[in-house]
């Protein structure tokens, strides 16, 4: 309604509205700015062709423009041949979610690794992912770490004795991740996959489960805190054992 127009030489928003997108005059070498959005306003000034604006807003056709620090205009749309992208300035009360299907993901991490809750030795590793949807991720890593088993009594052929292990392992998964609130900053998930643990010479299916957290410090750019335990059998055939192992990983993970 013409009631709701700013006055003259009263700014229609306070600076903080101000943004970088600009209209460009140039259908006429003389332009009319008035003090409202209609053609029954006071007319404000008389632009020159080529002049350029910062935009406040939009009513219909017509373009809310800054003059200076304390002075704003309205303009009408048919004298503007150059307007940058205007999206931005649509008032939206439930704006959708940023997206991220089809992008893929790089993640490098480091963190502890605790070998059947008795050896807790460094561990890191990298995956790479694949947004399917907005809340699933499909998921490949890699890792490493070197177990120490402090020593424990072994029973033999001939007698028991006291035993301690040193060795590489490496394990890999594929895993998918649940997002619980997809398209934010903060971004909770849920995760679960199968792989292999590979260690003195021998490989064990692994099962693993977990869950962890995204923060987007930029568009393509996350923090991401992790905890997940690694299920799986060792040892030969006639002493097979279970094991439960836990890890926590810090990382960052990119967009691409």
């Amino acid at each position: 309604m013409a009631d709701d127009a700013p006055a003259e030489g009263h700014e229609a928003n306070p600076p903080y509205m101000s943004t970088s997108q600009l209209v460009k005059l140039d259908r006429a070498d003389r332009n009319v700015l008035r003090s409202g959005p209609g053609e029954t306003f006071s007319m404000v000034e008389v632009a020159p062709k080529g002049a350029r604006y910062p935009i406040l807003a939009k009513r219909g056709p017509w373009f809310n423009v800054r003059l200076s620090d304390t002075r704003t205009a309205w303009i009408h749309e048919s004298l503007c041949s150059d307007v940058y992208d205007m999206s931005g300035l649509e008032f939206r009360p439930n704006p959708r979610m940023f997206s991220r299907i089809g992008s893929y993901t790089l993640t490098g991490w480091g963190g502890g690794y605790s070998f059947d809750r008795k050896s807790n030795t460094p561990t890191v590793g990298g995956r790479v992912g694949y947004y399917a949807l907005d809340w699933l991720e499909v998921e490949g890593g890699l890792a490493w770490t070197k177990v120490n088993r402090p020593a424990e009594i072994v029973e033999s052929l001939f007698a028991l004795r006291l035993e301690a292990e040193e060795f590489h392992m490496l394990f890999y998964e594929m895993n998918g991740n649940l997002k619980i609130l997809p398209g934010r900053q903060l971004v909770p998930y849920l995760t679960a996959g199968v792989g292999s643990s590979i260690m003195r010479g021998e490989s064990e299916p692994t099962f693993n489960y977990g869950g962890g957290i995204l923060f987007f410090v930029a568009k393509r750019t996350a923090m991401r805190w992790e905890f997940r335990t690694y299920d799986f059998d060792s040892g030969s055939d006639n002493a097979r054992r279970s094991n439960s192992n836990y890890v926590f990983t810090v990382g960052t993970t990119f967009l691409l």
